[in-house]
């Protein structure tokens, strides 16, 4: 029972992160068009990642499914940390590390939604 609460725990806080930042993606927030412009890949950037963490967070929602939507938004939290790191920095249009704060929040949960579905992904590394 406390298994199956923590998984639901870190589904919702995933994916409640991974929605929340929808809007701003998909309306052209300043914020987003800024840094996908920092990047170079303003528009398609943008609309693609947010695709992507789109179909992420709805196959986090999927118990059968959880595993892979958390692999895929690992992958795509990844690219954020290190375009941080690398690019942007920590604190982007004085937002005080709020978006790379919730990046790193989103990749401990979707570690932690793999830990907890290990054995499917041993499946499938056996087959």
């Amino acid at each position: 029972m406390k298994t199956e609460i923590t998984i639901w725990i870190l589904r919702i806080a995933a994916v409640g992160i991974l929605l929340q930042t929808l809007f701003f993606k998909f309306s052209g927030a300043k914020e987003s068009i800024y840094i996908f412009s920092t990047l170079g890949i303003e528009p398609y950037g943008r609309i693609g990642s947010g695709i992507a963490e789109l179909i992420a967070a709805i196959l986090i929602l999927i118990p059968r499914t959880t595993w892979i939507g958390a692999l895929g938004a690992c992958g795509i939290m990844t690219g954020a940390i290190l375009s941080h790191l690398f690019v942007l920095g920590i604190v982007v249009e004085n937002d005080g590390g709020l978006l790379f704060s919730l990046a790193i929040i989103t990749l401990i949960c979707c570690l932690g939604l793999l830990y907890f579905n290990k054995s499917k992904l041993f499946n499938l590394l056996k087959k």
